[in-house]
């Protein structure tokens, strides 16, 4: 006598809208619940853009639809059902069907992980977390790669994944002769560059009514609503990709690292978004992508430029965020201890290139790596911002923004709060990176050329101020030995004029006045 299987409930997080999901692999169409919610505490722990909130709320509802017309069973709770937590949804979904028993892909976050790690050891439950096969690199390989080295280095590990992968590889040697094409690959911008536009969706009736909730519920958070044209489907996400490949990808290459404030996008991809939720796999992005290559329809620089992003970057901070713990978050190298400036939230300030960054932030709920590292991040690095405010802010206003891929960047890469683990120096700078990379200083109230006078370039003194402060932390820092240099041979004049005027700013910063 066979006795039919009991039911399962299968839990999908918001961030996990693949078909091809490792717990929809082992579930059971004809016996097993998915459940899937819009959770208060989910979309309340930071104050999440209007429009990352309604693009995570309508490619959910999308989602949830493919599944029900892919034969599956789908219990669907929306924000104004009222659960708010994992706990409460999971419980009252069990509860309902009389399930025991839970399979999840593992969540991106730790907080997650230990809600419902919890969520079994204290309610009862049978929790099964299952690995998260999207990525290319698993948590236990990431920490066999780390192990006994003396410094993590993004570079050997995405020639390991060059290798594991295949892509653009002739054999055991990289296509091209090298493994990366930074030097090309930082061309400030030029006049007469004519980037195509994103792809915009025009919203549908599920997003609408989504539109309409996150207007009504979410109205005080920060950002534009409208107009909101983000892919919310798998379908249009491949429409997204196709028309990235055809139309930019050529020349992201040549200038991923530039910023003209009449462009939002340039040549970027945008599909970090759709990547991050689910609506696209990686390696198949990157697949498509070099397949332009051996089609001749974009050159080497821009291909593996792109590549190196996604298996390279994207998969090594993922590792360095499981690997160092829920602590990571909250670490804090340096001390700073200033608040968040009100500008980050409302654009208002004198710098234009910190206000083009907010205000097409606070529009889109997207800037590029560029502007994030080198504007906003610098900045707040600069300026001894706490970090875990500005981890906060950046986990709130983007809407590719996961803690996994977040927080590694902002307290590794730009703030450097984790004490060089991810990376091997601060990325402070002067205004004279932005003026060679941007046009932002050509309409700026503030004077680049200038160092020290009333109306030069906060940047400018800024820098010198923080590696004059952090000098005996920092001072023994091998890419930072010429510089200190150029320091020490200033005269004292010089420095005292360059930290009176960075004391200055620091005060109007601390009083709240504009700068």
């Amino acid at each position: 006598m066979v006795t039919a299987q009991a039911k399962r409930l299968i839990l999908v997080l918001g961030d996990q809208l693949s078909t091809d999901l490792s717990s929809l692999e082992a579930g059971d169409k004809s016996s097993d619940i998915i459940v899937m919610g819009e959770l208060k505490a989910e979309a309340s722990y930071v104050r999440h853009h209007k429009k990352k909130l309604a693009f995570v709320f309508s490619a959910m509802r999308h989602f949830a639809e493919e599944l029900r017309h892919g034969g599956w069973t789908v219990d669907y709770a929306t924000y104004n059902d009222g659960y708010k937590s994992f706990t409460d949804l999971v419980k009252a979904a069990a509860k309902n069907h009389g399930c025991k028993t839970i399979i999840v892909t593992s969540p991106g976050e730790w907080r997650v992980v230990r809600e419902l790690e919890n969520l079994g050891q204290s309610r009862g439950y049978s929790v099964e977390i299952l690995h998260d096969d999207r990525f290319i690199c698993t948590n236990e390989e990431f920490s066999s790669w780390a192990e006994g080295r003396k410094a993590l280095r993004m570079e050997y590990f995405y020639r390991e994944m060059r290798r594991k992968t295949g892509l653009l590889m002739d054999g055991e040697d990289p296509v091209g002769g090298q493994w990366n094409f930074d030097q090309e690959n930082r061309k400030p911008p030029k006049e007469g560059l004519d980037p195509p536009d994103a792809l915009r969706i025009e919203p549908d009736a599920i997003t609408k009514e989504v539109l309409t909730l996150v207007d009504e519920e979410f109205g005080d958070h920060f950002g534009d609503l409208d107009p909101f044209w983000f892919a919310v489907t798998r379908d249009d996400a491949l429409k997204a990709l196709d028309r990235f490949i055809d139309e930019a990808l050529p020349l992201f290459g040549d200038y991923q690292d530039a910023m003209v404030g009449t462009e939002k996008f340039l040549y970027h991809s945008l599909l970090g978004l759709y990547i991050n939720i689910g609506l696209l796999d990686p390696l198949h992005v990157c697949q498509e992508v070099e397949a332009a290559y051996n089609d001749n329809r974009a050159p080497l620089n821009a291909v593996e430029g792109f590549i190196r992003q996604i298996i390279g970057w994207r998969e090594f901070v993922r590792g360095i965020y499981w690997r160092e713990g829920p602590d990571y978050v909250t670490r804090n190298f340096f001390g700073h201890d200033r608040e968040l400036p009100d500008f980050y939230w409302s654009g208002e300030t004198d710098m234009a290139c910190v206000g083009a960054a907010v205000t097409q932030t606070k529009e889109e709920a997207y800037a590029h790596h560029i502007q994030r590292l080198m504007v906003t991040g610098t900045f707040a690095l600069i300026a001894g911002i706490n970090p875990h405010e500005v981890h906060e802010w950046y986990l709130a206003v983007y809407a590719d923004a996961y803690e996994w891929v977040e927080a590694p960047n902002v307290v590794g890469m730009a703030l450097f709060a984790d004490g060089g683990l991810l990376g091997s120096k601060p990325y402070a700078a002067s205004g004279a990176y932005i003026n060679r990379m941007s046009d932002y200083c050509k309409g700026c109230s503030y004077s680049v050329s200038k160092k020290t006078e009333e109306n030069a370039c906060p940047f400018n003194s800024l820098y010198w101020d923080f590696l004059a402060r952090h000098q005996e932390t920092l001072g023994n820092n091998a890419r930072l030995g010429q510089i200190y240099r150029n320091w020490e041979r200033m005269d004292g004049a010089k420095q005292r004029a360059y930290r009176t005027r960075a004391q200055h700013l620091l005060e109007k910063l601390d009083r709240g006045e504009r700068i």
